[in-house]
């Protein structure tokens, strides 16, 4: 199964970037899909942007134009570059994954804070 760890959060001030990582471990076949998330404070998790193995992305209208999502499918790693932040996209952001094989689980990593100072 595959197992998740997310790094590079921390306090940045407003306008300030941060680039978030996700590295995909385990025993597993091909992901298809990785993406990140976020839960703020008293909010439900709501989705960031995710990429499917093939490159087709999904952003949130709130990160589109900041939020560039990349992977790298021979390393099995997936990076959110986040430009521009705002107080509001503070946060802990959760990669996740599943695979291609049919009926696979949906894979969350522990998440990461970020924290922005207006």
């Amino acid at each position: 199964q595959v197992q998740l760890v997310e790094s590079g959060g921390g306090l940045v001030q407003a306008g300030e970037s941060l680039t978030l990582s996700c590295v995909a471990s385990g025993r597993f076949q091909r992901i298809a899909v990785m993406g990140w998330y976020r839960q703020a404070p008293g909010k439900q998790r709501e989705l960031v942007a995710r990429m499917t193995r093939g490159g087709v992305t999904n952003y949130a209208d709130s990160a589109k134009g900041r939020f560039t999502i990349s992977r790298d499918n021979a390393k099995n790693t997936a990076l959110l570059q986040m430009n521009g932040l705002k107080a509001e996209d503070t946060g802990v952001y959760y990669c996740n994954a599943y695979e291609e094989a049919a009926g696979s689980p949906t894979v969350w990593g522990q998440g990461t804070q970020v924290t922005v100072s207006s």
